[in-house]
C-alpha cells in the first residue's frame, strides 16, 4: 500500500476516514447555549481554498453578515505546521501565525489535523465550533437580529427532513466522495469511493432535470453544500483527486445548476479558483509532489444558466 497524505486517517484498506470535528459548541440569539449571539463577538476563520469553509464563506455572504461576523482569510497554500496568515493579513484577534495556535489555545490536548471554518469566540478567547455544517446553520438563524437579511432562511422548518436526507447523500458520496478517491492509497479503496462518487452525480443530474433546486423551487442549505463542491470539481478534482470519468461541464442539468447558482448575487466574490487550485496542488505531495500547478481548465459559468424552465 502506497504511502497516504493523512496516514491517520486512512484505513488498513487504504480507504479515507475522514476524523471528526473537535469543537462542537453552539452560539444561540438567546444564549442558552452558553455563547449568546452579539455583533462583534465571534470571529470566523476561513480558507478560500477549502469547499467546507466555502459553505460558511457563502451564508455569512447572504445573510448579511459581514460587519457582525469579521472574518480572516488563511494562506492558501500549507507547509509542515498546517494553515498558516498572510503577512499581509496576519490574524487580527491573538496575533498567531498559524490556526494551529488557536486550536492548542483551546485544548492543549489536541493532535489531530487543524481544519477550517474556525468560529472564535474573541471574549472567551477560544475556540466555539470548527464543524461547518454546525456553523452555517448558526449564521443562518442565530443572527437575524442584526443581519442584513434576516427573513433569509436556508433551513426551513418544513423542508427539514428532506434536508438532511439530501445532506448525507450528497455530503457521503459527494462532498467527501471526491475526497476519499483523491486520498486513497488502495486501488480498490479508490475504486469504490470513485463508483460512488458518479453514481451520485447522476442521481443529482437527474433530480435537476426535474426541479431547478435540490429541493424544488426554493434554493437551501443543502445547495449551497453541493455547490461547493461543483465550483472546485471540474477545476482540481477531475484531475488532482482522479475524479475523471466525467466533468461536471458534461452534465447538462449539473452544468446549468452550477451556472445559476454561481451568478446568485454575492457568489462570484466567495470563489478564487487561484487559492483553490495553489491550495491542492501545492499542498498533497503525496499526489502532487512536483507542486506544480495546472494553467487551466478553462471555465464557462458566465453564460445563462437555461433553466427557467424549471
Amino acid at each position: 500500500m502506497e504511502k497516504a497524505q493523512f496516514p491517520k486517517e486512512t484505513s488498513a484498506q487504504g480507504a479515507f476516514v475522514r476524523q471528526q470535528s473537535a469543537f462542537r459548541e453552539s452560539v444561540s440569539a438567546d444564549g442558552s447555549s452558553g455563547f449568546r449571539a452579539e455583533p462583534g463577538r465571534y470571529h470566523l476563520y476561513v480558507s478560500l481554498a477549502c469547499p467546507w469553509a466555502s459553505r460558511a464563506v457563502i451564508v455569512r455572504r447572504l445573510k448579511g453578515l459581514e460587519e457582525v461576523i469579521p472574518m480572516t482569510i488563511v494562506d492558501p497554500v500549507r507547509d509542515e505546521h498546517g494553515w498558516r496568515f498572510f503577512d499581509e493579513q496576519p490574524d487580527p484577534v491573538n496575533g498567531f501565525r498559524y490556526l494551529s495556535e488557536a486550536y492548542a489555545a483551546t485544548d492543549p490536548s489536541f493532535e489531530g489535523r487543524v481544519t477550517v471554518p474556525l468560529l472564535w469566540d474573541t471574549r472567551e478567547n477560544r475556540a466555539v465550533n470548527n464543524e461547518s455544517s454546525e456553523i452555517i446553520r448558526m449564521l443562518n438563524a442565530e443572527f437575524d437580529q442584526w443581519a442584513g437579511d434576516p427573513g433569509l432562511d436556508l433551513y426551513p422548518e418544513p423542508l427539514r427532513g428532506e434536508i438532511d436526507r439530501t445532506n448525507d447523500r450528497v455530503y457521503n458520496s459527494i462532498n467527501d466522495g471526491v475526497y476519499r478517491c483523491g486520498f486513497a492509497s488502495t486501488q480498490w479503496a479508490y475504486e469504490e469511493a470513485f463508483i460512488e462518487v458518479f453514481e451520485a452525480l447522476d442521481w443529482a443530474d437527474d433530480l435537476l432535470g426535474e426541479r431547478r433546486f435540490l429541493l424544488g423551487d426554493r434554493i437551501t442549505e443543502a445547495d449551497w453544500r453541493l455547490f461547493a463542491t461543483l465550483v472546485r470539481f471540474d477545476a482540481v478534482y477531475v484531475g488532482h483527486f482522479k475524479c475523471n470519468q466525467r466533468r461536471i461541464a458534461d452534465y447538462d442539468n449539473l452544468a446549468g445548476y452550477l451556472r445559476e447558482l454561481y451568478q446568485r448575487p454575492g457568489i462570484v466574490e466567495t470563489v478564487d479558483f487561484d487559492h483553490i487550485k495553489r491550495h491542492y496542488y501545492m499542498t498533497h505531495p503525496q499526489i502532487n509532489p512536483s507542486r506544480v500547478v495546472p494553467a487551466g481548465p478553462v471555465l464557462d459559468l458566465d453564460s445563462p444558466p437555461g433553466r427557467d424552465h424549471l
